[in-house]
């Protein structure tokens, strides 16, 4: 399971772009100083990190969304912290690579995006997501397959994003950036 301490050193290593990711990311690091046993673990019900990924094509025209069965809209692949992820940057390529049925998925260094909202996860209480967010990058060809944790996947052309998609927009335009 990713170590509180862990998910804040990759948060501080990165630089965000702008002030209201900037302020988001002290937000989340200030979250883990103070749970520094479960912060990242789904049981925290004052909330958890969580990490996901904003999976591009090879020509960073169309991303991979999910129609997320619980949420009901299309937005990125992503989930919960698992006991094998040593790091926030696993567990988002993990639900990738899971949510998608795709190899040779290609992980940025550091993350892309953060963000907090509301949820009622798979605990079945309120709470709410800190989610940081990666860049992933398909091979050329890949082709997904969904699991039992979509609805449906499908590649969306980067600048027709289906209107329900929450914040993808706002990940894609920060990674053409």
């Amino acid at each position: 399971m990713v170590a509180p301490a862990t998910a804040a050193a990759e948060l501080s290593a990165w630089t965000p772009a702008g002030e209201a990711q900037l302020a988001l990311r002290e937000a989340l690091l200030a979250f883990l100083a103070a749970r520094p046993d479960d912060g990242c673990d789904r049981a925290s019900v004052p909330g958890h990190l969580t990490a996901s990924a904003l999976v591009l094509d090879a020509t960073g025209e169309h991303t991979l969304l999910t129609l997320h069965p619980r949420v009901g809209r299309w937005i990125q692949l992503g989930g919960h912290c698992e006991p094998g992820d040593a790091t926030l940057r696993d567990a988002a390529l993990r639900e990738a690579t899971e949510e998608s049925g795709m190899t040779g998925l290609e992980i940025a260094e550091h993350p892309l995006h953060v963000d907090v909202h509301p949820v009622t996860c798979s605990l079945g209480v309120p709470t709410r997501h800190l989610d940081v967010r990666y860049l992933v990058r398909a091979p050329a060809g890949a082709r997904p397959t969904i699991s039992d944790e979509s609805l449906d996947l499908a590649w969306w052309p980067v600048d027709a994003l289906p209107a329900d998609s929450d914040t993808v927009a706002t990940m894609v335009a920060a990674a053409r950036s």
